[in-house]
């Protein structure tokens, strides 16, 4: 296990990522907040790349619980066929439209406990809902940041959740917001699981991992 990173350490680490990326974004396409817990939903098991594929066009005819229970199920399933699992989720994606309707107005709720409580969303989907779309500081731990809490010696951990609860004390007030997207960006672009690019990463000096990977001849 690599070393915890101290206090100091945590700070300019979250400096650094904020000096480099101010506003980080999400990757998933949405045009609405509907949409965006939709392209979530879907993204489970999934690459962003690949269900921006089929939510691109899905979107463009049906963008509101209500057109998406209108299209119906062999048409939904259809417009999702390219994303793994693309039965349950659609079936899912029906169930929680017509809960959204039937008990929400057609709004999403800003509640974890009425979040979690629709087909297909569970505690990471709840996160990253709460964080992009109400602004609040979640954390959604995904494999990329379970694995840099522990890489990064930021929020070791053996489960998600813990990784989580770890990082929700240890990160900065000041960097909390976006705190997972940069985590993420950096997982996925830098210090990947396989083979992380050490030889450009913005905080190499204060990462305790061990053996660092040496930039391609």
């Amino acid at each position: 296990m690599s070393r915890r990173l101290k206090a100091p350490e945590i700070e300019e680490l979250f400096r650094r990522f904020q000096a480099a990326v101010p506003e980080p974004q999400g990757e998933l396409h949405s045009v609405n907040d509907f949409t965006f817990l939709v392209a979530v939903v879907l993204s489970a098991q999934a690459t962003d790349a690949g269900v921006n594929r089929a939510t691109i066009p899905l979107f463009k005819i049906a963008d509101t619980p209500e057109k998406i229970v209108a299209l119906g199920d062999e048409k939904l399933r259809d417009a999702i066929k390219s994303i793994g699992l693309y039965k349950t989720k659609a079936l899912n994606v029906m169930a929680l439209s017509k809960l959204l309707i039937s008990e929400h107005s057609s709004d999403v709720p800003h509640s974890r406990e009425a979040l979690e409580a629709l087909p297909g969303v569970g505690r990471k989907t709840a996160n990253v809902v709460l964080n992009h779309v109400f602004g609040e500081p979640t954390i959604a731990v995904d494999t990329h940041l379970f694995r840099l809490g522990n890489r990064l010696g930021l929020a070791p951990g053996k489960t998600p959740l813990e990784v989580e609860t770890k990082l929700l004390k240890v990160v900065p007030a000041a960097y909390a917001r976006h705190a997972h997207h940069w985590l993420i960006l950096h997982g996925r672009y830098v210090c990947k699981a396989r083979r992380p690019e050490c030889w450009h990463c913005l905080v190499n000096d204060l990462c305790p991992f061990k053996p660092k990977t040496p930039k391609p001849s």
